[in-house]
């Protein structure tokens, strides 16, 4: 039972940092239908910045600030420089973001240089609670009450308020928004920007839970990114967070039991839910 339980909350932080990156590309394909492959590289530099700015001010707070800061930044640069020219086409989306998705990971080694940094737990999230024979990690169920709690903020925006009105008919009939008077193209710029700040802050996270950050970091998230993306339905944020926490499950499990499984078990996850359910889990958009 103890084994279980840390399991079952290593899968969720795990499947959490996935969703906050997950979320960011669910958000900029369901209502701008870009696929932003340069997304990891926004995962990396917000892990980067957060771990320089806490170093700098001691304060994990600043630290997480910092990293999404940065991600507005950077996701406007993209947004204006790398999107906007390829919009409407699939193939020069996917061209021009892997591109950059190198651009950015490089730049990265210039700035921080090609060596691993270590990155560390703030001393009030460090440690863990004893329940009886369980261990229980604070960063770990950080992670999650992070994670959950963004979900909920964006599923208010997108359901309860004006802007969330006009991002879902975006998403419908961009033409029909755009005769209300409504600036589509600054929509889209800031729906961008959010989900580059979303992946910044789950990169931001990822530092203190992985103990170490490197340059590569991004396009490996970036990849389980995708494959949330495809389980959970493209352009579906509840799916999304489902998606993630099935693929932050499904590893945390295998790691443990079939070791030699852990890092196909989310290809094999993705291919058994496109089989019977090729919309993914939950309907396009939706």
């Amino acid at each position: 039972m103890e084994l279980l339980l840390n399991l079952m909350i290593n899968g969720l932080a795990t499947g959490m940092l996935i969703f906050l990156l997950a979320a960011g590309l669910t958000l900029i394909f369901g209502l701008m239908d870009v696929l932003n492959f340069a997304h990891g590289g926004l995962f990396a530099w917000g892990a980067y910045s957060s771990v320089w700015f806490y170093a700098l001010t001691d304060s994990f707070v600043v630290a997480i600030l910092g990293a999404i800061v940065t991600g507005i930044i950077l996701g406007f640069i993209t947004e204006k420089l790398i999107i906007t020219p390829v919009y409407g086409n699939h193939i020069q989306q996917i061209l021009i973001t892997l591109g950059f998705m190198l651009v950015l990971t490089e730049l990265l080694k210039v700035v921080f240089g090609p060596n691993q940094i270590p990155a560390k737990t703030p001393p009030y999230l460090a440690g863990s609670w004893e329940i009886g024979d369980v261990i229980i990690i604070k960063y770990r169920v950080f992670i999650i009450v992070v994670g959950f709690l963004i979900f909920g903020i964006f599923q208010y925006i997108l359901k309860k308020t004006k802007i969330g009105l006009i991002v879902r008919a975006g998403v419908m009939n961009k033409e029909m928004v755009q005769t209300l008077g409504i600036n589509i193209k600054n929509v889209f710029l800031y729906v961008f920007i959010a989900g580059a700040a979303l992946a910044a802050l789950g990169g931001a996270l990822m530092a203190p839970y992985s103990g170490v950050i490197y340059a590569e970091m991004g396009m490996e998230f970036a990849i389980l990114g995708f494959i949330v993306v495809v389980i959970g339905g493209m352009g579906s944020f509840p799916g999304s967070l489902l998606a993630a926490i099935l693929v932050g499950l499904a590893g945390s499990f295998m790691a443990y039991y079939v070791p030699s499984l852990s890092l196909a078990v989310n290809m094999m996850l993705m291919a058994v839910v496109l089989i019977f359910r090729p919309q993914g889990l939950f309907k396009a958009k939706g």
